[in-house]
């Protein structure tokens, strides 16, 4: 099964599109379900969102992929509501995350979810440390990916103690990092048992 992730940039940040493929533990050799990253995009700075939609929408057309059985996973934070919109009005309906600082989700509509971005960031960086998250051969943006990963930092606010991710370094985005961890999150958390897909 597969997860097209999406993290929604603005005017400064990336667009960053992911696919996942979630692998069952009989199709695994060590026997334990994971995940293979199979495409990393980043769309050029300045991209205008119709033309964002239109391009995951062309992913969504290719076999193995599927609009109408392949997760599509959304970051709906900031502008993401226009455009998780946009998806809907072309016939996709895209499971949409609010990602925030706090410390519970909120999963109670299926379609709209609010997640915090800790519970994102500890799954992706979870399943990426016990080699459950595997990066196919040859992605060009897996480099860029890793070092995402590695300069990802955690800072608590001790007055209200609750906890911001960001890169260690100006200049680092988090894109890429935030694509992956949704649609990992997904596959973990939203999505069926051994195979079945929540519609």
């Amino acid at each position: 099964m597969f997860i097209v992730g999406v993290d929604l940039g603005q005017s400064v940040d990336f667009t960053a599109i992911s696919i996942l493929e979630r692998v069952t533990a009989q199709e695994q050799e060590q026997g334990s379900a994971g995940y293979l990253l199979r495409y990393l995009h980043r769309p050029a700075l300045g991209t205008k969102y119709p033309a964002i939609v239109d391009h995951v929408l062309s992913l969504l057309d290719r076999e193995p992929l599927s609009r109408h059985e392949t997760p599509l996973v959304v970051d709906r934070t900031g502008v993401g509501a226009a455009v998780t919109d946009m998806f809907t009005q072309a016939g996709v309906r895209p499971r949409a995350i609010t990602i925030h600082g706090g410390d519970s989700v909120n999963d109670a509509d299926h379609w709209n979810l609010r997640v915090p971005k800790r519970d994102l960031a500890g799954t992706l960086v979870a399943l990426f440390q016990t080699g459950c998250l595997q990066i196919a051969a040859g992605l060009e943006l897996a480099s860029t990916l890793v070092a995402e990963l590695t300069n990802f930092k955690i800072k608590v606010d001790l007055t209200t103690g609750h906890d911001t991710y960001e890169a260690w370094r100006e200049g680092i985005h988090d894109d890429l990092v935030l694509s992956v961890a949704m649609s990992c999150w997904y596959g973990e958390y939203q999505g069926a048992p051994a195979g079945v897909w929540l519609a």
